[in-house]
């Protein structure tokens, strides 16, 4: 199968796609592969990588018109009113026919005053490639070739404007050809195209609306033709392309109601499989052992993967079970809709008929009380139904009234296994799914199919069955009445409060709490895709009647965070508390980058404190280590510090390390714009790598103070510019140049650890700490061998602890003086995944450079000090 469906394979199967496996378990692993036959590559599931989110195609059902020969008859007329277009976009999907090689018309738009006004054309070429010339108010673009004519369909947009005369052409996503001056000349420069002319499909009109010649006609397949008043970015052409119709200024929208079609051209009905992005997943090379990427959607084998327990659990549910519930449902059905084992059942590709169908029996069922208390099977097999069920995907053309029905049928049956009879079931299969938690993250993904329900008229959607339901609006929000989770929390054996998240109160743990509020879970829809950015709750609490003789408080909030991995536990991850009243609770949550990240060369899961705590860390330490920065830097320049080459070494390295920490400590701010995250990770790249390529200038220009260097100083000082400035340059240049569509991290304005982009930064780094290492090695000998001669000269009768005391001096101090210029600080950074003490230690460290930096070089500098004390003793003369 594919990824996306391997992986929805064994979701649906209760088991995961396998995991890269550890070193220990590769010989195992390679006999299992080699007892199945199994050569070449298998799909894996990266470890500690963020939850994929399928990017869904859609079968597209369209009308086709078909343009059988080449004539001067067959035509089909737009029947729509043309405003004036200072800036036009059509697009459309075409099959081009390849046995002519003669000129054909696309599409022709015609006014009284100009018969060429927009229209475009194209031919195949010697070498088999389809050439399309647009032209507008008579001018003419050149032929440029857009894609293969492989009688395949193809999609293309063809783009103009008014200002300057920009044109461009787009084919299957890409922009092949682009340029100015398009008509931006001459007497028709300041005219847009003009309005309530004719528009023509397959043919040139040489008069308004008619005079066809054969030869000029077009010869093939068209359809999904759209026009706008205005010049789509290639994003929204993206969209186009994927079948998503985009609003806003629509002039024209494919429908067989308006055209006009000759009688002898034919108009069928056909399917488009709309393409999504093209994504990269991860597989494991069975032959050498290695690991690599393959298009998500190449078929390839794949294995599922069942923890002990969780398979055990399975097959004791499958062996105990009655099959009371399924034979009850299939029968009711007449055909199988709960499989006998939850282990042989496929992957069932519903459409909305079924599904309704299905949910409808169940429903029934389970409404009527013939099963009065769920086995575990039962449980597992309507879970397992309802995954399959919020995997479909509603077509253009189903009917919303069974899509809404499919949404009450859905949530009546979640509210009915959360019964309190059904309490001991959940705990029996506690192992396979951890906790009802799990039904929050489906209900969640089925809100996602009733997006066709919205519309301009319809801007709300509620559904609900008793003690749960969802409500739709831009936001998607869901809420579970409080008996409905609180019952099988409190039956699972699983505290609502997680061990490590518990209040305590006089040194005594309460490791259960009572639902507070309406539990829900959230996300904010751009389109129909998912965006990340800060949200703003206020929860209203739960009515709580006082027990005699006690006094009930609130004493800890927690929010309700759907993980399928953790099953769907109570958290604070992200969120804190802004207010609280004894009748509700505003809460902000928000996602922010800590420094550990900055060389951290794989995925790390920390619990909430932890995280917590580095970034507070982070941004305090950030934030003084700035200010000291900034500070140190204006003192080199007023205080009139005498001009050397280790002044403006010191200057260039504050610079780039004042830039990094500034871009750091407010890069959470970009994580919700696509495009300013990748200009702000680019730019932190930059000027931490530039912070590091000047510490290593810091430990060659030390080395030629230790080690004579026959260079004389501006030989030197262009050396250390072209390597402070030129190398960071060039690295960031050669990288974003091979990596451009995987540099940034999903999860923070950072470089991607998942595709290795990481150690295009944590690369050079090690190789700088490793340099100014040796570096500092050689200066500590140099060091501690002059203090012995000078020991011996001055004192030569000193005694041995005296002496000692001078070498341990001559070691430290060097040590001290260097470390922040160094960097040698940054070698706790890949200490960081074996603990979180190393964790703290790299953060207080380095974020608190800055200060280290400002009190050794500035405070403590004579050449500052003496600066200072000539400017007082200028000012009193």
């Amino acid at each position: 199968l594919d990824w996306w469906q391997a992986d929805r394979y064994c979701e649906q199967h209760f088991a995961q796609l396998l995991l890269e496996p550890q070193d220990s378990e590769q010989d195992s692993f390679s006999k299992l592969l080699q007892s199945h036959h199994i050569r070449g590559s298998v799909w894996l599931k990266e470890r500690d990588s963020v939850l994929h989110k399928t990017k869904r195609r859609r079968d597209h059902t369209v009308p086709v018109l078909v343009f059988r020969d080449k004539t001067d008859t067959k035509y089909v007329k737009v029947l729509s009113d043309f405003p004036a277009l200072p800036a036009v976009t059509a697009c459309a999907h075409l099959q081009w026919d390849t046995r002519t090689q003669e000129i054909a018309t696309i599409f022709s738009y015609a006014v009284p005053a100009f018969i060429n006004e927009f229209q475009l054309r194209g031919f195949v070429d010697e070498e088999g490639f389809v050439r399309f010339a647009l032209i507008v108010h008579g001018h003419h673009s050149p032929y440029l070739p857009v894609f293969r004519a492989d009688g395949q369909w193809h999609h293309f947009c063809v783009t103009w404007q008014q200002e300057n005369g920009t044109w461009a052409i787009y084919a299957d996503g890409k922009r092949r050809a682009s340029a100015s001056g398009l008509c931006s000349v001459g007497p028709s420069a300041p005219q847009a195209i003009f309005g309530q002319g004719t528009f023509i499909i397959g043919q040139d009109q040489d008069s308004l609306g008619g005079t066809f010649r054969a030869k000029e006609s077009f010869s093939g397949n068209i359809t999904d033709l759209h026009i706008w008043q205005k010049v789509l970015g290639a994003e929204q052409i993206e969209k186009v392309r994927s079948c998503w119709v985009v609003e806003q200024d629509l002039v024209f929208g494919w429908s067989s109601n308006a055209l006009e079609v000759e009688s002898t051209v034919q108009a069928v009905t056909t399917q488009l499989l709309c393409p999504g992005p093209v994504e990269e997943c991860r597989v494991l090379e069975v032959g050498s052992r290695g690991f690599s990427y393959a298009s998500c959607l190449q078929t390839l084998p794949f294995i599922c993967r069942y923890s002990k327990d969780a398979y055990w659990q399975l097959k004791r549910a499958q062996l105990e079970s009655s099959h009371s519930l399924g034979s009850r449902v299939n029968t009711l059905a007449v055909r199988t809709v709960i499989p006998d084992s939850v282990f042989t059942s496929a992957v069932q590709d519903m459409n909305l008929s079924v599904a309704l169908d299905a949910l409808d029996v169940l429903a029934t069922v389970l409404r009527e009380g013939e099963v009065p208390v769920l086995e575990p099977s039962d449980l597992l097999a309507v879970l397992q139904l309802l995954k399959q069920v919020s995997d479909i995907e509603v077509q253009e053309g189903d009917e919303l009234e069974m899509l809404e029905q499919l949404g009450q049928n859905y949530i009546e049956i979640t509210e009915l296994i959360l019964e309190e009879q059904n309490i001991g079931t959940w705990s029996s299969i506690s192992q396979v799914i951890r906790g009802p938690m799990a039904v929050v993250e489906l209900c969640d993904r089925m809100v996602s199919l009733l997006v066709p329900l919205l519309t301009a008229e319809r801007t709300k959607i509620t559904i609900q069955h008793r003690n749960v339901g969802l409500h739709r609006v831009t936001v998607k929000n869901m809420w579970f009445g409080y008996g409905s989770l609180q019952r099988c929390l409190s039956g699972t054996g699983t505290s609502a409060v997680s061990q490590d998240t518990a209040a305590s109160d006089r040194g005594q743990k309460y490791l259960s709490a009572a639902v507070g509020t309406a539990v829900i879970s959230s996300a904010l829809l751009s389109g129909s895709q998912e965006i990340s950015t800060s949200v703003r709750y206020r929860l209203q609490h739960r009515v709580q009647v006082p027990s005699r003789g006690c006094n009930f408080h609130v004493f800890s909030l927690f929010l309700l965070h759907v993980s399928p991995d953790a099953g769907g536990m109570w958290s604070t991850a992200g969120c804190s508390v802004m207010m609280s009243l004894p009748d509700s609770t505003a809460c902000f949550c928000n996602h922010t980058t800590n420094f550990a990240i900055l060389l951290q060369v794989y995925e790390m899961q920390r619990t909430t404190k932890e995280e917590f705590t580095l970034q507070t860390l982070t941004f305090i330490g950030c934030g003084v280590s700035f200010c000291a920065l900034i500070v140190t830097f204006i003192l080199f320049l007023v205080v009139r510090v005498p001009k050397s080459e280790r002044t403006t070494v010191h200057k260039n390295l504050i610079f780039a390390l004042a830039a990094g920490e500034a871009l750091l400590m407010f890069s959470e701010l970009a994580k919700t714009n696509q495009v300013l995250c990748f200009m702000v990770t680019a730019f932190l790249h930059l000027f931490f790598m530039a912070a590091f390529s000047w510490m290593l200038v810091e430990g060659l220009l030390l080395w030629s103070k230790v080690v004579a260097v026959n260079m004389s100083e501006g030989r030197r000082m262009k050396f250390y510019y072209v390597t402070g400035w030129g190398l960071p340059v060039l690295i960031v240049g050669v990288t974003l140049a091979t990596s451009f569509n995987k540099y940034v991290a999903a999860k923070h304005c950072w470089l991607n650890v998942q595709t290795n982009i990481i150690w295009a930064f944590v690369g050079p780094v090690l190789f700088i700490l490793a340099v100014n290492t040796f570096v500092l090695l050689r200066v500590v000998m140099v060091t501690v061998a002059s203090a012995r001669r000078r020991s011996k000269m001055l004192t030569p009768n000193s005694s041995l602890e005296n002496q000692v005391g001078t070498q341990i001096w001559a070691t430290a101090k060097p040590v001290l003086v260097l470390l922040p210029v160094l960097g040698l600080t940054w070698v706790c950074g890949v200490l960081v995944h074996l603990s979180i003490v190393w964790a703290y230690v790299f953060i207080v460290l380095n974020s608190l450079q800055g200060l280290y930096i400002f009190l050794v070089y500035a405070i403590y500098n004579s050449e500052v000090r003496n600066a200072i004390q000539r400017m007082k003793d200028k000012k009193k003369a």
